[in-house]
């Protein structure tokens, strides 16, 4: 018997050297397979070369950063399509014009890739600083600590729209999205904060340079403003106004003052007191955080203890919610809402102060929003939702332990350690919904974006009905 066994290893080992039947790959495989992240099973299950640390739907493409390299997948079928080094990376653009802007640490400049292809699109040798958005990418170069540059480029243009001074852009080389005075999005467990992937960019961008704050029109890249805020005070830009948030210590406890000031002419266009905005910590009321909120909205805490969510444009109360109600998640649209006995969800439409649905869920878990879904993580049992803001029609139910890392037009991908899965709109769920419904904005034939046929508005903001052409 042992004669045989060496005899067929023999022939086996003599096979697969000359070429004509090689099973030791197909066996390794087999011992190497993984066990499927979630269940209903994904579309497809890869396993990248490191734990990614941002993964993003780019087009037909998956984007995952990685330590020390970044690789690009099919969004079909998860083969992969190219891979390089690269210290940090981060896309640009649409679903019509994606890229991805790459880079070394501690090394000046950028290249544009070719989501599909990998292909350099446009190369920098300069930069300092490098900016992502739907419609925009900017980048900074100094020729000194005190002069730079700040560019505003198309996703796929060769040519600046165009450029504006400013004196420093903090010191060193800061790659990729390096933080600006707007708003702290809320977190949650299980879900990335890059979730979303690129936004539109604001009207307005704050700069923090030496102690003040330089506000800039990113529609033409005019500095509207240059201050200072006072000893009491933070400055943040949000909405296309600048905030001047005041907190002052008085009788053991903090007294808070919100101004908004059109940054064009300096004018102020609306006041709140006694909304605490979450950015001073306990100790003398200094502040030390951005405002909670997300695109044009602020997150405050009223005198009564109740949370409000506050337009940045106008200042109007756009809803105040309950006694021991808990805001999960918000944007211009909705928000999501812990109701005060922690055994349900709610989600709710901005603009008309209104419950849209109601689904079970534990008192730990935690939403986010996308402008394709909202995407809920459970524990015990551990699970992600999927479901359309609007209305709450499930999109994917998923009894998984993974992480929520991106979200597209059809589908969003999961992830646990190297594991990565995609899974499309209608798993575990009963019927598939139709791809222009359950609040997932589609395309115009000019390459604009318009919101579902049943919502009948852009959004409070017109956040949905940008160009992805221009700058704003």
């Amino acid at each position: 018997m042992r004669g045989w066994l060496l005899l067929g290893l023999i022939t086996v080992v003599v096979l697969a050297a000359t070429g004509v039947w090689n099973p030791f790959p197909t066996m390794w495989d087999w011992v190497d397979r993984s066990e499927p992240i979630s269940e209903p099973d994904v579309v497809w299950q890869q396993r990248v070369g490191g734990t990614p640390k941002s993964v993003t739907i780019a087009g037909d493409t998956v984007i995952v950063e990685q330590r020390t390299r970044v690789e690009a997948r099919a969004l079909a079928t998860g083969t992969q399509l190219w891979e390089r080094k690269a210290d940090w990376a981060a896309v640009a653009g649409g679903d019509r014009d994606p890229v991805v802007a790459v880079g070394k640490l501690l090394v000046k400049g950028y290249e544009v890739l070719d989501p599909t292809t990998g292909a350099v699109r446009r190369r920098d040798n300069r930069a300092v600083a490098v900016w992502t958005y739907r419609n925009l990418l900017l980048d900074a170069y100094c020729v000194q600590a005190t002069d730079c540059t700040l560019s505003a480029w198309e996703p796929r243009g060769t040519r600046p729209l165009w450029t504006a001074f400013l004196p420093g852009v903090h010191s060193g080389v800061l790659a990729d999205n390096p933080e600006l005075l707007g708003t702290r999005r809320l977190g949650a467990p299980r879900i990335d904060a890059g979730l979303a992937g690129p936004e539109a960019v604001p009207p307005l961008l704050g700069f923090p340079v030496d102690g003040r704050v330089h506000v800039v029109d990113t529609a033409t890249g005019r500095v509207l403003q240059n201050i200072q805020p006072g000893r009491e005070e933070r400055l943040a830009v949000i909405g296309g106004r600048l905030l001047r948030i005041r907190a002052t210590s008085r009788d053991g406890s903090c007294y808070f003052q919100v101004t908004a000031i059109d940054p064009a002419t300096g004018q102020q266009v609306w006041q709140r007191t006694g909304l605490n905005l979450r950015t001073a910590d306990a100790a003398g009321c200094v502040q030390r955080e951005d405002p909670q909120g997300a695109r044009n909205v602020l997150i405050g805490v009223a005198a009564d203890g109740r949370e409000a969510v506050v337009d940045g444009y106008d200042g109007r109360l756009l809803q105040v919610g309950a006694d021991g109600e808990k805001l999960l998640a918000v944007d211009d649209r909705y928000a999501l809402v812990r109701s005060a006995d922690k055994r349900n969800i709610v989600g709710r439409e901005l603009a008309v102060d209104r419950t849209r649905w109601t689904r079970p869920a534990g008192g730990r878990s935690g939403a986010a929003l996308t402008p394709y879904a909202a995407v809920i993580a459970e524990e015990k049992p551990s699970r992600l939702i999927a479901v359309d803001p609007r209305g709450g029609r499930e999109l994917a139910v998923l009894r998984t332990s993974a992480n929520a890392l991106a979200v597209g037009p059809h589908g969003m991908i999961i992830g646990e350690g190297r594991e990565i899965g995609y899974v499309r709109w209608g798993a575990g769920t009963s019927v598939p919904p139709p791809p222009d419904e359950g609040g997932i904005p589609g395309p115009n034939p000019d390459g604009s974006y318009r919101p579902p046929s049943d919502q009948g508005s852009c959004g409070p903001k017109k956040e949905l009905c940008y160009s992805e052409k221009g700058g704003g």
